[in-house]
């Protein structure tokens, strides 16, 4: 039987593509953006815990009262805001989902939601099943910030939402008060909501803060904020993430997710209430090991001759292999896992027309140092073979 047009729409992730192919070459991956580390031991151990005590059956679908209320007090402490743990968070199965469940609660078919490109692969599919037409505004090198009258050309009548990734996935770049305040007047002005990806919002570098929407004047009634301990915590297997919003958009969220997935896993919600409980220190920290490893993975691409953009904030690297001779980024990334070992993410992957990304590929450096200067060696011989 035929499958269905929303299905015939997109393809299966390019990343997860890649990671298969770099298992099959044995190849070391820095496509895909989890930790090859492992995650806190206080975490780990909160989790065991939770499992022993009992935590092992349906939650309340929205979320455990010990995640919410830590989410609400952690919200408080980082961002200033007065979040109420009853009517305005839903925990979902990561952020993936929680974006899903965002977009299907607010928008009609037919109805338009702007994404600034290149974007997180997942928002293009996600516009599809949820029946919304997606309009780019384009995030140009170096800076990879956008032109305002480009962004204003974007809104129409039929604009319902705008999704903002800041720390953004792939670029790094970190959206600063100016950027911030025109995407929050654009939105005031159309009556258009805004939904936020913020799941590296503590991996920032160079002294770059992260703003969340929501804090502008106007913006808390109009703003979903979405994030996960993945990256944060180190614990992408886990699927724990949350979402933030108004009461009366909650309440659609909370419809929507409970017939997507139910709930999140119970013991591993109060293991998350832990992490989210951690002093300042943890993440001061977590800055400085990825500040570290950035400059590791930017010294061997250097070495390599590979040119890059320098990430302001999240865990990846933007790299331009115009310069190689391969026909487009997919040949350059195959190229490179199989015969040199090193698995990245074609640029194609983040751009809704595969001609925008050819001159691009994603490394990640949320890697051990070990695995870094592994690929790292193997990079010099990608320099000598052109």
């Amino acid at each position: 039987m035929p499958l269905s047009r929303r299905v015939q729409g997109f393809t299966e992730s390019v990343i997860r593509g890649i990671t298969r192919e770099c298992m099959k070459y044995g190849g070391i991956n820095l496509a895909q953006g989890y930790p090859d580390f492992d995650a806190p031991e206080e975490i780990k151990g909160a989790a065991l815990r939770a499992i022993q005590e009992g935590h092992n059956q349906y939650a309340i679908t929205w979320g455990t009262p010990s995640i919410r209320k830590a989410i609400s007090h952690k919200v408080k402490v980082y961002q200033g805001l007065e979040i109420d743990p009853e009517e305005e968070v839903t925990v979902v199965c990561g952020a993936t989902e929680g974006m899903m469940a965002t977009l299907m609660a607010l928008l009609n078919p037919g109805e338009e939601v702007i994404i600034f490109e290149p974007f997180y692969e997942n928002y293009g599919p996600d516009c599809i099943l949820s029946g919304s037409v997606p309009r780019y505004v384009p995030l140009r090198p170096p800076a990879f910030t956008f032109a305002p009258e480009e962004l204003r050309a974007a809104f129409t009548p039929k604009t319902r939402a705008i999704i903002v990734n800041t720390p953004h996935n792939p670029t790094g770049h970190v959206f600063d008060q100016k950027e911030m305040e025109t995407i929050a007047s654009l939105c005031l002005e159309f009556d258009v909501t805004a939904v936020t990806d913020e799941v590296y919002e503590h991996i920032l570098f160079d002294g770059h803060r992260h703003l969340s929407l929501s804090t502008l004047p106007g913006m808390r009634e109009r703003t979903v904020t979405i994030t996960s301990l993945s990256k944060t915590y180190s614990v992408t297997g886990w699927r724990v993430g949350y979402v933030l919003a108004p009461p009366a958009i909650t309440s659609g969220i909370r419809k929507t997710h409970d017939f997507l997935t139910v709930g999140a896993p119970a013991p591993l919600q109060e293991a998350a209430a832990a992490a989210l409980a951690f002093p300042d220190t943890y993440y001061q920290k977590l800055r400085t090991m990825y500040e570290h490893k950035r400059g590791l993975l930017a010294g061997y691409l250097e070495e390599a001759e590979i040119h890059f953009y320098m990430p302001q904030g999240a865990y990846y690297i933007l790299a331009d292999i115009s310069g190689f001779g391969f026909p487009d980024d997919t040949a350059f990334a195959m190229h490179l896992v199989r015969e040199h070992g090193v698995a990245t993410v074609p640029g194609s992957s983040f751009y809704h027309a595969a001609p925008l990304g050819r001159e691009f590929v994603r490394f990640t450096f949320s890697k051990k140092d070990e695995t870094l200067a592994a690929a790292g060696k193997n990079l010099k011989n990608l320099k000598a073979a052109t």
